[in-house]
């Protein structure tokens, strides 16, 4: 656990705020109710947390089986997140995404997206070349028109 710092806010009944800085924790008075609360302060780095293919297909196959299960779409995602101690916001996109694959939703299937990048790579590269082309003939056009000795 990285440097945890404190911030008391103190809210006034007349909406005034007020913030102190120290270490320890987040605590936050309002007109005269209390409410403590955990922050951590990091360095600014996002962390990333690298998950298999296997994990994925877990969680939104788990996902899918809770919605059957439930008979709805709604609030399936953040249980088996926190279950599994993935990411709420990266399971919502994998299961996102195995809707479009599925043709649940509309959107580009990742078949579609790994070809869209491949053939955006391949025009990148033919781009820089047609660059490439272009100065090679205009120096080569200038040292035709130029006189020899």
């Amino acid at each position: 656990m990285g440097v945890s710092g404190l911030l008391w806010e103190a809210w006034g009944c007349a909406g005034r705020l007020v913030n102190w800085f120290a270490l320890g924790f987040l605590e936050t008075l309002e007109c005269g109710k209390m409410r403590v609360m955990t922050r951590e302060i990091t360095s600014g780095i996002p962390t990333t947390r690298r998950y298999t293919k296997q994990e994925k297909d877990q969680a939104v196959r788990l996902v899918f089986e809770l919605r059957k299960e439930l008979g709805t779409t709604q609030g399936t995602v953040i249980p088996i997140a926190d279950q599994l101690g993935y990411g709420t916001e990266s399971v919502r996109r994998w299961v996102a995404q195995a809707e479009v694959d599925a043709g649940d939703a509309p959107g580009m299937s990742t078949g579609e997206r790994a070809k869209m990048k491949k053939l955006e790579q391949e025009n990148r590269e033919l781009r820089r070349a047609d660059e490439i082309l272009k100065r090679a003939s205009a120096f080569f056009a200038a040292e035709l028109d130029r006189p020899h000795k």
